[in-house]
């Protein structure tokens, strides 16, 4: 046997212990039950053992909330229901369901499939999933909602695996969450938060939304290539043949029949109709559709992209539906919709304990004091500039597995590393560009971020006995290829001095 395939075996060995040892773990709703009794636990040891830190941001001294003291067990019972219900993937995913639910019981998702399918070229469907994924970032959350679990079906019907179709469009919306072509509502959060730290050096500098546009850009189009060649030479070969059972409809690949054309036709004007009056609320400068201050970034386009899905998923499975003769009535319309809110079920389970278990985290301080104590072990190595970003990236990283929120992350590393270094003579744009590549690499590993359990509800429709070790022993090599490859791109960036962004380069001078 050669040494590639000594090697190769060795890999997929690993890969098949890390699935097994995953799901020899209890059931997803079960562990996030057990890790908010140790969100319990730890907050009362932590209380008691005096751990405290200074928050860079506010420089006050945070230290543990015992949540199973009087209060803590009091806020634990008032707030249990709160914290399901507000969880804000949770009203995310349903809203967009209801719209889905029209458009996918009219018979609408399945004939645009199919027409997608059969005028795709197949041998870059793979990239294009993942690509689409990545753009998907700039729309907020409309690529978990629609994306992932429509790449599963799109897989299934050419005849490939569909949990290496969601695999990959999950590699593109969540491990490339710092590429894109298009700016997104994170973008101008990060450069506030940069902003604000930059200043604490130097009051009049000033951060742009477009900070790490060019890098970027670059970042795109590696990390979809990436995933491709992820997904194509190990993901898919370790998955095999799919050989489990789906609904008939989900494997339907037959040419649209007249009535079928007819009603895409009709859907096709809907959403036009819907573009023209979005265009007529966006491009005068008072359009309605505008910010409060008249930037498109603010626009409830952007920020409320949910309701958009919503409405013009809507729109679209009402024309479909009532033109095809798929829907008479408000009573099937209605019903299909109750159909879409049946597969949330599993999901619901997750979510109520994934709810108290993020919950119990954040009010402990927790989270806050271990990636102070992280990030100040960091700074405490004296070692070059390429090895600081490195740690830097793999602490982020790090942290990402501990907390959900990119701003809420970007909020306490930014005061100390920002400053950090500007003193050494690197931009502020630089700092938020290393960290946004660590918050990415593990979103697709990391039980915190917010969509997992809906992650593990999708995977679970094709094999019902997916677990937390399944997903994370499917989505390593992503997580493990867009690190390495990543800081890669950031070596090179650097040795070539070329700017990150628009007006944003890599050196920064201390006013004299």
């Amino acid at each position: 046997m050669s040494k590639s395939k000594k090697r190769t075996g060795l890999f997929q060995r690993m890969l098949n212990w890390t699935e097994r040892a995953g799901n020899a773990l209890p059931h997803p709703a079960t562990l996030f039950a057990l890790f908010a009794l140790a969100a319990l636990i730890l907050s009362a040891v932590g209380y008691f053992l005096g751990w405290e830190v200074i928050h860079p941001g506010t420089k006050e001294i945070v230290r543990p909330v015992n949540l199973l003291s009087h209060d803590g067990i009091h806020r634990i019972m008032l707030e249990m229901v709160n914290n399901f219900t507000g969880f804000a993937p949770l009203g995310i995913v349903m809203v967009a369901m209801l719209g889905i639910g029209i458009a996918e019981q009219s018979g609408l998702i399945n004939a645009g499939i199919r027409l997608l399918v059969l005028n795709s070229p197949r041998l870059i469907l793979t990239f294009v999933v993942v690509f689409t994924g990545i753009l998907s970032n700039f729309a907020s959350d409309i690529g978990y909602v629609l994306l992932i679990p429509l790449a599963g079906v799109i897989f299934l019907a050419v005849g490939r695996h569909p949990i290496a179709g969601m695999a990959a469009a999950f590699a593109g919306v969540s491990g490339g969450f710092s590429a894109n072509l298009i700016l997104g509502t994170i973008d101008p959060l990060l450069a506030g938060l940069s902003q604000e730290a930059a200043q604490i050096l130097d009051p009049s500098y000033s951060v742009n939304p477009t900070a790490n546009y060019y890098f970027m850009v670059a970042s795109t189009f590696v990390i979809a290539i990436a995933g491709t060649l992820v997904t194509e030479k190990i993901v898919e070969p370790r998955l095999g043949k799919f050989t489990g059972e789906v609904e008939e409809k989900d494997r339907s690949f037959d040419k649209l029949s007249k009535k079928e054309k007819k009603g895409l036709l009709m859907a096709s004007l809907s959403m036009l109709a819907i573009i023209i009056i979005s265009l007529i609320g966006i491009i005068p400068s008072d359009g309605f559709f505008r910010g409060t201050d008249g930037a498109l970034l603010t626009s409830p386009l952007i920020k409320g992209v949910v309701a958009m899905l919503f409405i013009t998923a809507g729109a679209m499975g009402l024309a479909y539906g009532f033109s095809t003769g798929a829907y008479k009535n408000d009573a099937d319309v209605m019903k299909g919709m109750a159909i879409s809110m049946k597969t949330l079920s599993t999901y619901l389970v997750l979510v109520f304990f994934a709810a108290q278990f993020v919950a119990y985290f954040k009010w402990s301080n927790l989270g806050i004091i271990m990636a102070v104590k992280g990030a100040g072990f960091l700074m405490s190595a004296d070692i070059g500039l390429i090895p600081m970003l490195i740690l830097f990236i793999l602490l982020s990283a790090a942290i990402n597995m501990l907390m959900g929120s990119a701003s809420a992350k970007w909020a306490i590393l930014a005061p100390i590393f920002i400053p950090m270094f500007m003193i050494m003579g690197y931009s502020p744009e630089l700092s938020q560009v290393v960290y946004r590549i660590g918050d990415s690499v593990t979103n697709v590993i990391s039980p915190m971020m917010s969509f997992f359990a809906l992650i593990i509800a999708y995977f679970q429709k094709y094999n019902p006995k997916v677990g937390i070790g399944t997903i994370i022993a499917t989505m390593i090599p992503y997580s493990f290829v867009f690190l390495i490859l990543w800081i890669i791109l950031l070596v090179v960036w650097l040795l070539l001095g070329i700017p990150i962004g628009p007006g944003a380069g890599i050196h920064y001078t201390l006013p004299g």
